[in-house]
């Protein structure tokens, strides 16, 4: 299956690599953009964060990033000095961040992209810990206010 969905992927981040691995196991395979190697431009990154209905600061990554360095935790910058240094440093872009038909979400945790996927999923699926997501016929087991395997 083919679906218009983009995924703003570090391939050596978890949370990013089980959110693609939860699209690929509806039998999508995404557009990836590995960001920090083609960073998106600024105009689409605003567009991404006002169509995920978040702030800047949202999207705002701290571990492993120069935030501290550049004084990022002062509540008082503005949502374009934040573009700003996420701009001049990819690396403070969070992820994994997903664009599909269904909207457009920073899936943190990785199973918030269940939400965006317009597909069911194919079988049982586990975070690269363990952790239990979906189970045998598709569905989504634990919290979830809604089964995958009956989504769209």
């Amino acid at each position: 299956m083919t679906a218009d969905i983009i995924i703003y992927h570090n391939p050596e981040c978890g949370t990013s690599r089980n959110a693609l691995a939860m699209i690929r196991n509806a039998g999508v395979e995404p557009h990836v953009v590995e960001y920090l190697k083609t960073p998106p431009s600024r105009a689409m990154l605003e567009s991404l964060i006002a169509r995920a209905g978040i702030g800047a600061r949202a999207l705002l990554r701290e571990k492993g990033t120069p935030y501290a360095e550049l004084g990022l935790g002062d509540e008082s910058l503005s949502d374009g000095a934040l573009v700003d240094a996420m701009m001049a440093h990819p690396i403070l872009i969070n992820r994994p961040l997903v664009v599909s038909p269904l909207g457009v979400k920073l899936c943190r945790p990785s199973e918030e992209v269940l939400d965006l996927i317009p597909a069911a999923q194919r079988g049982a699926f586990a975070k690269e810990d363990g952790e239990p997501v979906v189970d045998e016929a598709g569905q989504r087991v634990g919290g979830g206010d809604a089964a995958q395997g009956t989504n769209r």
